[in-house]
């Protein structure tokens, strides 16, 4: 797997991806979040390309004081390869030239399988209670309000 930064390009072959993934949520628009990422640290948001398929991706960000990591994901025909590891290493690596000295991540409580990946990774779960807010809708005005988790 060849990993590079994204190109607008791309946009379709992502959303895609996390469609695959089941990483989209009805309150999150996908091609809105990449709007928001390429508006900043777009050097963050890496994909991977396999034989000339995008198939994996990651979304990174600093704010100076911890690293996040968000759309992790690996296409279901090309895991357990070493992509999602590989993929996760070369975040690390670009946090790390920022100085990050943290990387944080959110996995939803019940995807045990994503949950090990991270563990075998040296990733801990932190005693924290993860809050949110949605400050902009991505929802069409009119449609009931919903519970997020992301």
């Amino acid at each position: 797997m060849r990993i590079r930064p994204f190109d607008e390009t791309d946009g379709p072959a992502v959303v895609a991806l996390w469609q695959a993934c089941g990483l989209t949520r009805p309150w999150n628009d996908p091609a809105r979040d990449i709007a928001r990422k390429l508006a900043v640290q777009r050097d963050l948001f890496l994909v991977g390309i396999h034989e000339g398929v995008l198939m994996a991706s990651a979304m990174a960000g600093y704010d100076g004081h911890r690293g996040w990591v968000n759309y992790l994901a690996v296409h279901p025909d090309w895991r357990r390869q070493g992509h999602g590891e590989a993929l996760m290493h070369e975040v690390e690596r670009r946090l790390l030239a920022l100085g990050c000295p943290k990387l944080n991540l959110q996995v939803r409580s019940g995807n045990t399988q994503v949950l090990d990946f991270y563990r075998a990774l040296g990733y801990l779960q932190d005693d924290v209670v993860s809050l949110g807010k949605r400050l902009i809708s991505d929802t069409p005005a009119g449609d009931p309000p919903r519970a997020t988790t992301s």
